[in-house]
């Protein structure tokens, strides 16, 4: 019973943080403080009431208008909230009721608001990056010299801040080189910097399984990118924001990165 209010908890944190996700990214990449003033309409700047800022809910019952101007509320904003909740609650599921579900949540939360203002910006910003990636060293550091289990959410070992920083290194180091040799041989940037640090922060969440992340991510992103390109007769120099698909691959694989890797032995022992 105990485990089921908490695990409903997270959900409920998720909820509320998806608000608060929602004005980090339409605030932050244009320099506005997230803090004040409050929630308000974009069209008017009327104040969302307190009883309007209800994750999801709000949105159905305004039927995705704003009370005082009628504008349009796009279902951004209700998905945002869904998916951090949904992110929140697999986080607790995944590593149960313990400071690693909560270091899990806070690294999923981050992925959603960075896949947003990427996908509006074609950016990932250096102060949200670095925040998470100071957030993994400080996690791995305290595993490392204390008996908190954290990160890397992938590992259980003894050595968990050596894991973190070969996440990093994998992480970052790798994509870091690849994106060189790629400008150095094409002539132009084919992997862009923000991704690069972004990997290297994920590795500190999910030591050397990074490598899994990317893989993941880099074949998703490149199923799109065919298909987009093919859609919009752009040939397949279409540009299109690849930390969505890194932070897609983050997330997969804290939950499931093991097991993936595990299954694939199996298979690769078989044959």
């Amino acid at each position: 019973m105990l485990e089921n209010a908490a695990i409903t908890i997270f959900l409920l944190v998720g909820l509320l943080l998806g608000s608060f996700a929602n004005v980090v990214i339409w605030r932050f990449p244009r320099g506005e403080s997230v803090v004040s003033p409050g929630s308000h309409c974009p069209a008017c700047d009327a104040p969302v009431r307190w009883f309007d800022n209800i994750p999801v809910l709000s949105w159905v019952l305004l039927r995705a208008r704003c009370r005082d101007c009628g504008a349009a509320i796009p279902a951004r904003y209700p998905l945002v909230e869904a998916l951090s909740g949904l992110l929140w609650l697999s986080a607790a599921i995944a590593f149960g009721l313990t400071p690693r579900a909560l270091l899990a949540a806070i690294f999923f939360w981050v992925l959603l608001i960075l896949t947003f203002i990427d996908l509006d910006t074609m950016r990932l910003p250096n102060p949200i990056v670095g925040s998470l990636a100071v957030l993994g060293a400080v996690a791995a550091a305290i595993a490392q010299f204390t008996a908190v289990t954290a990160v890397p959410l992938t590992y259980d070992g003894d050595v968990p801040l050596v894991m973190a920083g070969l996440g990093l290194l994998l992480g970052g180091g790798l994509s870091g080189a690849v994106a060189g040799g790629y400008a150095l041989i094409r002539g132009r940037s084919g992997f862009g910097m923000g991704d690069v640090k972004l990997l290297g922060a994920m590795g500190l969440f999910i030591g050397p399984y990074v490598l899994l992340a990317l893989m993941a991510g880099s074949l998703v992103g490149a199923v799109y990118g065919v298909v987009s390109a093919a859609r919009a007769s752009a040939g397949l120099t279409h540009k299109i924001p690849f930390g969505p698909f890194l932070a897609l691959g983050g997330i997969v694989t804290a939950l499931f990165g093991p097991v993936i890797v595990q299954g694939y032995l199996s298979i690769a022992a078989l044959g």
